[in-house]
């Protein structure tokens, strides 16, 4: 019997020595120091007069413009989505009469700037005086008076409705295009209406590409709404700033007042983007998974706790059969063993 020999060759572990990113804190060391100077900047210059904007942050006036801004908001974009929605299925029709008149309002509406369209709207009385109906070199049924109609607030809301749906119609176009082909066909393989096809199977999916473009449009819509002036609208937020630093002749403060509701209001809907993100991104990024398959996870957590002792091969695998079947045909059978 060979003499038992203590192991003195075993193997030596490496003492790992972790990478050092010299970089990150040179970059941190830079943007603190930056940091620090526009903080010392804001807080020791007297000329930004925070006295000025204590007093008017909450001023009356100032109030009432951020909810005329929200408005303004909230309906434009109501109206730019209900459109963009109608402009991609007409993108995506067989037919090129939809196809070419969804085309044509995209580059119309995208290719001229949103002042030019707003000033326009505000000058659509002077172009007709009278919106009427009837027939055409015919008796008339009715006429309006445009200006009665058209006021500065639904000016404002067409001018800034009208030119955010070409934008959103593209991107509406683009979620929809995202979504492979052969999900449609499987769904019409099972009998599913076009309608429903597109409610419960294409809009859920192309919903994860068109919410965060969707949502940069939304804060990019609320300060586009500072250029309702050219209508001319007089009540929104930047409006009512200025009108107060005309009045007080201290234009800076006031500024920053402007400028520190925009932000507010902007952090506010950045947070309800993340949380849309969230819940349409399930199972396709990192931050939010699919719900795990429970014997899935349950078998995972045992072949990582040692459960499982070896390889899982075809060879070790074996299949239930039936109770009452016989014993073969819960094994797989060798055809190497059959041919011999």
């Amino acid at each position: 019997m060979a003499p038992h020999h203590k192991d003195t060759d075993a193997p030596v572990l490496n003492k790992a020595v972790p990478v050092r990113h010299p970089g990150r804190w040179i970059s941190a060391v830079v943007i603190l120091g930056v940091l620090a100077l526009i903080l010392q900047s804001l807080f020791t210059n007297p000329r930004f007069r925070w006295d000025i904007v204590a007093t008017y942050i909450l001023d009356t006036k100032v109030v009432q413009g951020v909810g005329w801004t929200l408005l303004l908001t909230v309906a434009s974009m109501v109206l730019a989505i209900v459109l963009a929605i109608l402009l991609a299925f007409m993108r995506q029709s067989d037919n090129p009469v939809f196809r070419w008149s969804s085309w044509v309002w995209v580059w119309f509406f995208r290719g001229t700037p949103v002042y030019t369209q707003l000033i326009f709207w505000g000058l659509i009385s002077v172009l007709y005086p009278k919106i009427s109906a009837g027939i055409p070199f015919g008796p008339e049924w009715f006429s309006l008076d445009t200006a009665s109609v058209i006021t500065t607030l639904v000016g404002a809301i067409l001018g800034l409705g009208l030119n955010e749906s070409a934008y959103l119609a593209e991107i509406f176009r683009a979620g929809l295009k995202s979504v492979d082909k052969g999900q449609m066909e499987a769904a019409e393989a099972l009998g599913m209406s076009k309608g429903k096809i597109m409610w419960r199977i294409i809009l859920p999916q192309a919903m994860r590409v068109i919410v965060p473009p969707t949502g940069n449009e939304t804060i990019g819509m609320l300060k586009t709404t500072s250029l309702v002036l050219a209508v001319p609208f007089t009540l929104d937020l930047t409006f009512a700033t200025n009108s107060l630093a005309n009045r007080t002749y201290m234009p800076i403060p006031l500024l920053l007042v402007a400028a520190i509701w925009y932000l507010v209001i902007t952090s506010l809907l950045m947070v309800g983007q993340h949380y849309i993100e969230a819940y349409y991104g399930k199972g396709v990024d990192n931050l939010s998974p699919a719900p795990v398959n429970a014997a899935a996870a349950k078998a995972n957590s045992a072949f990582k706790s040692g459960a499982h002792v070896g390889p899982v091969t075809a060879a070790t695998e074996t299949v239930a059969a039936p109770a009452g079947a016989p014993e073969s045909a819960a094994t797989a059978e060798d055809p190497k063993e059959d041919s011999k």
